[in-house]
């Protein structure tokens, strides 16, 4: 059996103050770094270890890995940086206060935004994507690969490049794996392990700092999955009393 657990990082700045992420980096809010701890101690607690960590390029994803390794006594592994493992790309949307754009565009338009699997934002300011071009961290990256706006399945596409190419191989060797990405990158995993339909991704939500647990068969393929908490697992679907995923308005799962 194979061992994956993925991590949203914990609460960030963004977050808390309502706005589109996606490739703007953000870091943590205090109720961020408490959260991560809070996964790190419960993995812990639960007897999980970890051969190698992946994470984004983007330092919320990235602290929340430091804090939950640091936790488990656990600094020592490989950790792998990608930007492919990035969130979703918001477009012009980034760093806009989404009661704003509501007003500005309406909610059902928002929405699909948001929620869909094909739809994509307005492309983000040429000055912006100069800003994307230059940045350091995406020095190694082709320049059309640098986006301008993503859906959800190009955030897919060049995730599932990377689960290909590095994780896929891991897995298979039997190493035991967690990822610290993001709510639309963990998303379009978890649409393409559960063979989720384009349709079928609206309701997926993934809470921040909650272990998600995946089991696979030696062909990759998933045994059960579960969240996990102090008290032990999670059924999926099954929410602890402190989240609530259906309050779509009040939190910032997405984005």
């Amino acid at each position: 059996m194979k061992v994956l657990v993925f991590i949203r990082h914990g609460q960030s700045k963004y977050n808390l103050e309502n706005r589109f992420t996606g490739w703007k980096d953000v870091d943590l809010t205090d109720d961020g770094y408490s959260e991560a701890r809070e996964a790190g101690v419960i993995l812990k607690k639960h007897g999980f270890t970890f051969d190698v960590a992946y994470t984004s390029v983007l330092k919320r994803a990235i602290r929340t890995l430091w804090i939950i390794l640091h936790e488990m006594d656990l600094v020592w592994i490989p950790v792998y940086k990608s930007w492919r493992l990035n969130e979703r790309h918001y477009g012009a949307l980034q760093g806009l206060d989404k009661d704003e754009v509501v007003k500005k565009f309406g909610k059902e338009k928002v929405n699909e935004w948001r929620r869909s699997a094909n739809e994509r934002p307005p492309e983000i300011s040429s000055k912006n994507h100069l800003h994307d071009l230059s940045d350091l961290k995406y020095a190694s990256v082709k320049k059309e690969d640098i986006p301008l706006t993503e859906s959800l399945i190009d955030t897919e596409k060049r995730a599932l490049v990377y689960w290909e190419k590095q994780i896929v191989p891991d897995l298979k060797e039997n190493k035991r794996i967690i990822i610290s990405a993001h709510g639309n990158t963990l998303r379009s995993l978890i649409k393409y392990l559960d063979n989720i339909p384009d349709d079928g991704v609206v309701s997926l939500n993934i809470p921040n700092s909650t272990p998600l647990v995946y089991e696979l068969d030696d062909n990759l393929k998933p045994i059960r999955h579960y969240y996990l908490c102090h008290e032990g697992e999670i059924k999926e679907g099954v929410i602890p009393k402190h989240m609530d995923l259906n309050d779509f308005e009040n939190h910032d799962w997405i984005g």
